[in-house]
């Protein structure tokens, strides 16, 4: 298998390029030859030096890369929580614990920086007490700190609100015309056609696409990543059943915890998806292991599918029909070393089906995980395929085929498609809606506003741990929500 096929790339000083296509298309193997994280089999990477000379650049060397030039901003951050936001801007680049190492200077360089960008970020409160936001600055500093020429942004506003995204757009364009060349990588169409003046495409690893961004639409570009028309979603007006969920002044997670819930009232019927919209550390997660039984309650009433909850149980939540879809696919929804068909049992290894006598069916196992590839598309070798092997994407199919074909009562969808192309994103979306046709409820939290408006009945903001009344969305825009996540309350910002 070929992960790009004599793939032919180039950008200029000043160009805001983007650089899609699905999962598995071969973005991220292209980038990671750029690099330095990889070593290409065939062809060269040049790359100009301060004086415009272009110079091949030696393979598999993330060190050479920065030297000449090139700097990554990843989607997941690789920033130290426990040092400053400007010992993360000049952490490699000096000792830290060298006396005198020119901190004056690297202070002074750094402020420039954040004067011409217009990135603004606190810089002496250690990384794990910034917003979202502001760590993302301070990974953007880095790049820049490092004086670098070519800058790839690997999904840069998954996890920004509204208005923050559109701060960074403005901050790329600043940059740019500044001369800086821009790698764009994003499945946020609408913010690559805003931003981005050349668009190219990989499918399978091939090039399939090189054009302005002038006169493409969304359609247009979604139909060149998946190499078909992508039909548009129907949603079915809700029909509501028995609630599913029930919290009645909850509490999650210790006073003063940053990723906590504080006297959350909410409730969700059979039928019907409530979106839980908020910047990432803000209560979501202590929402969704109290949800899977991975917390107790520390306060209140929780009821979840009929039973009280008021302890940490996520067996009794399997068998009262709750479905997990975990935030992070690689940590908690997967074990890497493990087959696909041994993924997609995880969660049902001791029922009948998978085992006898003690004793695994693999036969069995492996016949329904191969009707499982099958049915969702799961671009992978095979069931006995090691599932870190996959890309993204599939993995995502593995997790989401093993919660939906037990055909939960409640199903806790916690950024069902973060990192996903739009074709496995539709597909994903039209399995949700499904499966709420079907009766369930889902308490869907996303930080893509985009896909909250597509899917939810209605939809409550979290914020700081409070969660707001949930909303019907046919009454809420994207920016009311915005602000709401910032921290204005619904008055305010409507």
């Amino acid at each position: 298998m070929v992960a790009n096929d004599a793939v032919d790339l180039d950008i200029r000083a000043g160009e805001i390029v983007a650089l899609l296509g699905e999962n598995g298309a071969g973005k991220t193997t292209l980038m990671s030859i750029l690099f330095g994280h990889y070593v290409a089999d065939e062809g060269t990477v040049h790359v100009a030096d301060a004086a415009g000379r272009l110079a091949p650049l030696a393979g598999g060397s993330a060190e050479a890369a920065l030297k000449a030039g090139i700097g990554m901003v990843h989607q997941h951050f690789t920033l130290a929580e426990n040092l400053t936001g400007f010992e993360n801007i000049v952490l490699g680049t000096v000792p830290l614990w060298r006396l005198g190492f020119g901190k004056a200077a690297a202070r002074s360089k750094v402020a420039r920086l954040m004067r011409d960008s217009g990135l603004q970020a606190d810089l002496d409160v250690p990384i794990g007490k910034l917003s979202v936001g502001e760590q993302q600055r301070i990974e953007i500093l880095k790049a820049l700190y490092r004086d670098v020429r070519v800058l790839i942004l690997d999904e840069p506003t998954a996890v920004l609100t509204p208005q923050e995204a559109d701060s960074l757009a403005a901050t790329v364009k600043t940059l740019a015309g500044k001369g800086l060349a821009v790698i764009f990588i994003s499945h946020k169409l609408h913010e690559v056609l805003a931003l981005c003046e050349r668009v190219v495409v990989l499918r399978g690893g091939v090039k399939v696409a090189d054009r302005p961004t002038a006169g493409a639409d969304r359609a247009t570009l979604a139909e060149l990543m998946v190499g078909r028309e992508i039909p548009a979603r129907e949603r079915m007006p809700a029909s509501l059943g028995a609630p599913v969920l029930r919290l009645v002044g909850v509490e999650v997670g210790a006073p003063g915890e940053r990723d906590r819930l504080e006297a959350g009232d909410l409730e969700l019927n059979g039928g019907e998806i409530v979106g839980i919209a908020g910047v990432s550390g803000n209560g979501q997660g202590a929402l969704a292991a109290l949800v899977a039984g991975l917390k107790p309650p520390r306060s209140g009433l929780c009821e979840i599918v009929g039973q009280q909850a008021t302890r940490s149980d996520p067996r009794a939540r399997l068998a009262a029909g709750v479905g997990r879809i975990p935030e992070d696919r690689h940590r908690d929804g997967s074990i890497g070393a493990l087959s696909v068909a041994e993924n997609y049992v995880l969660e049902t290894i001791g029922s009948p089906e998978n085992q006898r006598h003690g004793l695994l069916r693999r036969a069995a196992i492996q016949a329904r995980a191969a009707q499982a590839i099958r049915d969702y598309d799961i671009r992978c070798p095979g069931p006995s395929a090691p599932i870190r092997a996959l890309s993204g994407g599939n993995m995502q199919k593995v997790v989401l085929a093993r919660v939906l074909e037990r055909a939960p009562k409640l199903i806790l969808a916690h950024q069902p498609t973060r990192g996903l192309d739009i074709g496995a994103t539709t597909d994903v979306h039209r399995r949700l809606l499904a499966a709420r046709e079907r009766g369930s409820g889902i308490l869907l939290i996303s930080e893509d506003l985009d896909e909250l408006f597509a899917l939810s009945d209605r939809i409550a903001v979290i914020h700081a741990g409070h969660l707001s009344p949930a909303i019907e969305a046919a009454r809420l825009d994207v920016r009311t929500v915005g602000l709401m996540m910032a921290g204005h309350s619904v008055g305010e910002a409507a």
